[in-house]
């Protein structure tokens, strides 16, 4: 077993089919363009890039940022627990959401929300990149909101 993992490729030694790629990574289907960065370990309070996803009726999502808001704590932890973050403004109008202003922290490209009213439950190795990070004041606002515990 260990010899299958002592074979594997980091992610900057990637050959690419597309000699585009090979220059300058590209993310298919990534359209928001957040600046983006190698990371090996997400913490609580990181914006992280997943490409697939199912939502809780079991529907396959795609291409979405999230906050990681808990992680599971067995003594390797791959699971993360997260929030998912949309640059739909419209949905202010909802309770549940709650605006998230871009800046050079959390290195949105333009203002967002997180949808406080659902967690997802997302492997480790399902995130693709870290994008940023929110203070962890503030994710502490998201799970209260999430729990029913703040009523703005």
């Amino acid at each position: 077993m260990e010899e299958m993992y002592n074979n594997a490729k980091k992610l900057e030694d990637v050959v690419y089919d597309d000699p585009e790629l090979n220059e300058e990574y590209e993310f298919p289907g990534f359209y928001v363009g957040e600046k983006l960065e190698l990371y090996n370990q997400y913490q609580v309070g990181d914006i992280v890039f997943v490409p697939k996803y199912k939502y809780s009726d079991n529907k396959e999502g795609h291409n979405h940022l999230f906050v990681i808001v808990d992680e599971d704590n067995r003594a390797v932890s791959m699971d993360k627990f997260c929030m998912l973050i949309s640059s739909n403004l419209e949905k202010l109008k909802y309770r549940s959401n709650i605006l998230l202003k871009k800046d050079n922290i959390n290195n949105l490209m333009k203002d967002s929300i997180v949808k406080t009213d659902e967690i997802y439950r997302i492997k480790e190795f399902d995130i693709d990149k870290k994008i940023g990070k929110i203070d962890i004041d503030i994710v502490n606002i998201y799970i209260k909101m999430y729990k029913g515990e703040l009523n703005e």
